[in-house]
Formats: structure tokens, sequence, C-alpha cells
């Protein structure tokens, strides 16, 4: 393929970059259109260049089926050349091999974009639905896999955000490129990837699948922003919460002054003279001085500690949380997370089996709610916090569509609504009974209640209980659009067909059990009598599996419509008044005057928006949360209420 220059006059370059916010028509679509319509252009980026300044690359304009349609062309400029293609009727979905390594160059050039197929995280997806979950996923590993070659190892986050867009040294040599013309030839080999991707979503079942790789897309595009713009952070505040619990900051690797008291303490109340030598964090000290002392425990958990009628206990468990906190979200946390009054998550979008999101080291998804007192919007802003209620059970009665559960989740309080129809008012009872039912408990004389369920809503918990015996007979079971589980281990199926687990089975058991993926059979099959009884074995390592399908075809729904949700919201808050500030360049004047998304865990969302504007962004928010609930569900009784509230402090949104 010939390559053709791009050049774009200065002045329409300045214009175009701040043509970032304008809003895309509406749509019963995520990324307002489906991923298979509308105009697609490959983009890969050259490799920075020490001390360079700008963005260059390539672009290939691609058909429907991702066959190119023309030559190449090499964009100079490559950020002026984006941003002119987002101000064309109808914007182009961006193809490019890794949002988190390819959007943050746009993003501090001063360019937005609205969609985008990300290769590497729709690949994860299509090979979760081949069976072959957690194989390599990058651009280089799925070029490689297409043309049968040796698949090389994904790179580390560090390296792919160090390197940008360049091969490793391997898939440099499986893919034949080199520093000179990588950014040209990767061009080639992500067009081929594509078009196949494309191939194969086309011939994937259920027709939400699209939808799904559509958001999982989306998601990463509003990750990126989300750590570009960043969630207001006062460090004075954080500092004051944490000298009010910790004490004054230390000097070097001391302990704040409340842990090394405590510490004192705990020392003393286990009989070490004034308290010295004692190490808390010690969890074989610890075990040692509560046996000596006569309380045989079998770990310093905090259940079985609280168990423990002795004064060292309650010391020990205000020690664990304080000191938890502390290397949580600590001054050091602080020193490495918050810059510029801005603390910046790096989320790892579908980072879970169940499509939830994880993050690198960054703490986001356990910030404390006390540590919420920290996040302050800017002076004449506000934040919007939103949160789905009950989200779990009422995705239970959208995805199993039983009509009873259905009626009870219309509206309301749905626990409050099935006491009142099942049991006979006992609000606690029937969120126990439907718990349970939601993860498999069986215990605790749960059973009476499970068998109310069964006959008021037989519907959902047929569905419930299909998807455990798909899981409990070595079966994969999928969300509502289509996110497949992983499947079982070869340690799982030598342990539930009476064999004992081989060494690399039963790693990989353990290595799925870490993501999420099913249950560590060695831990399921732990100390209890029988342990070593290869029938008691296999029905415990069966069952374990069945309550995580059982969970796994609510939770990955769950997480489906909130993916949905947080693409739907970015989409409408774009279209908000407010638009890029032209006082600011790079990803600062994106955000400056606009709302926009800065915080996402779970079920929850947080905006940060200018106070004018706070009530059209709330309702934007609910407005989302509504259309997330079609595009997912299709028609249904089922509601989805937010808790919504408009503050100036986190800490005051609950």
């Amino acid at each position: 393929m010939r390559p053709h220059n791009l050049t774009i006059p200065a002045p329409a370059r300045r214009a175009a970059r701040l043509v970032r916010l304008r809003s895309g028509p509406p749509s019963a679509v995520v990324g307002a259109r489906r991923e298979d319509e509308g105009v697609r252009i490959a983009v890969t980026i050259d490799a920075a260049e020490p001390g360079g300044t700008g963005l260059s690359g390539w672009l290939q304009v691609l058909a429907d089926d991702g066959a190119p349609t023309g030559p190449p062309r090499r964009a100079a400029d490559l950020a002026a050349a984006v941003a002119e293609h987002e101000c064309a009727d109808p914007r182009p979905r961006w193809v490019w091999a890794a949002t988190d390594s390819d959007y943050p160059r746009l993003l501090c050039a001063g360019v937005r974009v609205e969609r985008c197929h990300d290769t590497a995280l729709t690949e994860a997806l299509l090979l979760g639905r081949a069976g072959r979950f957690g194989e390599p996923r990058s651009l280089e590993a799925a070029w490689a896999r297409l043309h049968g070659l040796p698949v090389p190892e994904d790179p580390k986050p560090a390296a792919r955000q160090e390197q940008g867009a360049l091969f490793g040294a391997a898939a440099a040599e499986i893919a034949g490129v080199d520093a000179a013309t990588s950014a040209q030839r990767r061009l080639e080999l992500l067009t081929e990837v594509h078009a196949r991707q494309l191939r194969r979503i086309a011939g994937t079942a259920p027709a939400g699948f699209a939808t799904l790789v559509a958001a999982e897309s989306a998601g990463a595009l509003a990750a990126a922003e989300i750590a570009a713009g960043g969630l207001p952070w006062r460090v004075d505040a954080h500092d004051a919460v944490l000298t009010q619990l910790l004490g004054p900051r230390p000097f070097g690797d001391a302990p704040p002054a409340k842990l090394a008291e405590l510490a004192t303490r705990i020392g003393s109340a286990l009989g070490h003279p004034h308290g010295r030598g004692f190490n808390p964090d010690s969890p074989a000290q610890v075990l040692r001085a509560l046996r000596h002392a006569g309380f045989p425990v079998q770990s310093t958990r905090a259940w079985e500690l609280r168990r423990v009628e002795h004064p060292a206990a309650a010391l020990l468990l205000e020690y664990k949380e304080l000191s938890r906190l502390h290397a949580a979200h600590g001054w050091a946390w602080q020193d490495a997370w918050v810059k510029g009054g801005r603390f910046r998550p790096e989320y790892v979008v579908g980072g879970v089996v169940s499509g939830r999101w994880a993050t690198r080291n960054s703490g986001a998804l356990q910030i404390p709610r006390i540590m919420r007192r920290a996040v302050i919007a800017d002076e004449g802003w506000s934040l919007i916090v939103a949160d789905a209620g009950q989200l779990e059970p009422r995705v239970l009665a959208a995805v199993s569509r039983d009509l009873g559960l259905a009626r009870a989740a219309a509206e309301g309080d749905l626990y409050a609504a099935l006491a009142a129809e099942a049991f006979d008012g006992d609000r606690a009872a029937a969120k126990r009974a439907l718990l349970g039912a939601m993860y498999g408990q069986t215990s605790g004389g749960i059973g009476s209640l499970l068998t109310v369920l069964r006959k008021r809503f037989p519907v959902a918990m047929a569905y419930v209980e299909d998807a455990a015996r798909t899981g409990e007979r070595g079966g994969v079971v999928h969300s509502r659009l289509g996110r497949a589980c992983p499947p079982p281990s070869s340690g799982w199926r030598s342990v539930v067909s009476g064999l004992p687990a081989d060494e690399d089975g039963a790693a990989a058991g353990q290595a799925a059990q870490a993501g999420g993926a099913e249950p560590d059979l060695d831990a399921d099959a732990g100390s209890e009598p029988g342990e070593h009884d290869p029938a008691r074995r296999s029905g415990q390592a069966a069952r374990s599996r069945g309550r995580f399908t059982r969970n796994f075809v609510i939770q990955a729904s769950a997480a489906d419509w909130a993916l949905v949700w947080l693409a739907v919201l970015r989409r409408r808050l774009s279209g908000i008044a407010g638009g890029a500030d032209r006082a600011q360049s790079g990803a600062a004047g994106l955000f400056a005057a606009a709302p926009h998304l800065v915080f996402f865990v779970h079920d929850e969302v947080v905006v940060h928006t200018p106070a004018a504007l706070a009530q059209e962004s709330a309702a934007a928010v609910a407005q989302a949360a509504e259309e997330a609930r079609r595009i997912v569900f299709g028609p249904t009784p089922v509601r989805f209420p937010l808790a919504t509230a408009i503050v100036d402090c986190y800490a005051d949104a609950k």
C-alpha cells in the first residue's frame, strides 16, 4: 500500500482541536451507533522521539467489513487529523490496538473521540467465547494466532505505557517490523486483525454480543478520560483525616504515632514487658501470644479475633483497620497517586472475569468511606454521585423474566415488596432468602426461606439453579450480553473425576481463583473430615464451581448494565453545553468547563460538573440508566432506581 501524506492547514487544526464535546444523535445502541455501522478509521501512532513534541502516525479508512477503501495516509499532525474527523458527520469509529496506550496520547494533545474499537479488549471477549480465556490478546498475539505463528505473551502494563505502540522484541520478530516501519506495518496488522474480528463478532450469538464489544471499548474511552480529568482530591483534607486517625505524618519509615501506641498496648496486654519487641503485623507472633494466653485461634482474621474475649483482641482489630488504611490510602499513597489536586486511577477495563473493572495498584475500588472527605468539588463546581441500589436482585428479575419477581422489582424497595408478597412483611427474611439464592447459600437455616422462593418465584429460582448445574457439570455460562465465564481448569476436572489434581492443573485452578474465575480446590477441600475422600472432594469442587456460575450470570449481567450505563452517560454528558476551555491546552482544556465522569466503581458513578449545569447533568445520569436498561434487557417492568445526590463533598452523598 502506497502511503499518502495528510496535511491540514494550521487554522483548521486549531479550530478542530476545540470542537471536542459536540453531542451525537440519540440512539438506542451504545456509542451512538451499532458496532457494525458507520465510518471506521484504523490508526497507529508513531513511537515518541526523545525530546519530540506532537503526534504523528498512520490512518486507514475502512469499509463496513473492515476492508481498506484506499491507500493508508500518513498524518504528520495526527492529533489535528483525528480532531478534523471528529468534526465530521457521521463521526468515525477509531480502530486501534489498545485504548489504554493510544488514547491517553491523544487526550494529552487535546483531542477527545466519541467511539472506538479496541482490538485487545475485543480479542479478550472473543477468546472467552471460544473457551480460551486468559490467552494473550495484544495486536501482536491476535495477528500471530491468525497466521498460526507462535503467540507472544502480552507486554506488561508498565512496558506498554513506556513503549507506546511499539512491538516487544519477540512480537517484532514474528511480525517482521523494525523501529523505522513499525507504525506503518502495525497499521497493516491492525487492519487485518480488525476485519477478522468483525467476522467473528457477526458469527457470535447472542445478538447482544456486538453491543458488549462496543460497550467494552466505550468503557475504555471513559477509563482513559477519568484518568486524564482526575477525581478532585484535596490534599489538606486528606492530611486532616490521616492526622485525626493516625497522628501527625511520621518521618521516613517510622510508623504513625497511633499505630506505635497500639502496638505497645497490644504487646503489654499479651504479656510482653512494656510492650516492647512485639510486632502486631506478624501473624505468627500474634498467634503464639494468643495461644499462650489460652486462646487457640487458627488465624488472625478479623472474624476470628472478634470471638476472642481478651483485651488484646479489640486492640488488634483497631490496629489492623488503621494499618490497612495507612498502607492503602496513607501518605505514601497520596504522594504516588494525587497530583495537582487530582486522583487519577488506572482502571483495568474488564479486569475481573465478570466484566467488572479492576485497578492497577491505585486502590480506587476500595476507597474507605472516611477518605471521601478529601473528594471536594472545585469552587463553582459540584459532584453528582449516583449509585444503583439493589442492582443484582433487580438484574435477576430482569434476566430470568420471572413476572412475580419483576413486579417486586418494578419500583421502590425490592426487599420490602418481596417481603410483603412472600414473607409476611419480614424484610430481613426476604433479603436473606434472595441473596442466598443468588450466592448459593444452603446452611444457617435458610432452607425454608428458599422453599418459599421456589414456590413464589419458580422462574427466577430455576434460572440460577440451571446456571449452578451447568457449572457443576463443567459447563460455561454467559452474561446477558454474552460475556463468557472461564471454563474449569484441568485441575478441577481431575478432582471432579476422582483423580488427584496434577501440579499444572492445580496451579491453573488457583490462578483462575485469583481472578474470581473458579474455586480454589485446595481451599474448598481444606481441613474438614474426609478431605482425602475423592468422592467428597469431587462434590465440594463441583458445588463450589456451581456457586460461581450461579452468581456469574447475575453479576456479569449487572456489569453489562453498568458498563452500558457508563458508555451512554459519557455520550450524554458530552452533549451538555460547556465545551472545551480555549485558555487551557491538552487534556486540562477538554474538561475545564464541561461536566465529565471522574469516578466509577461497580454500580456507582461520580460526575464533576459546573454548578450551573448540575441539574442537567443529574438528569443525564438518570436518563442514561434508563437507556441502559432498555439496551441490555429490552422490554421489562424491572426498574433500576438510582440514589443520586448533588454535593460539594463526596462524603456528603450518603
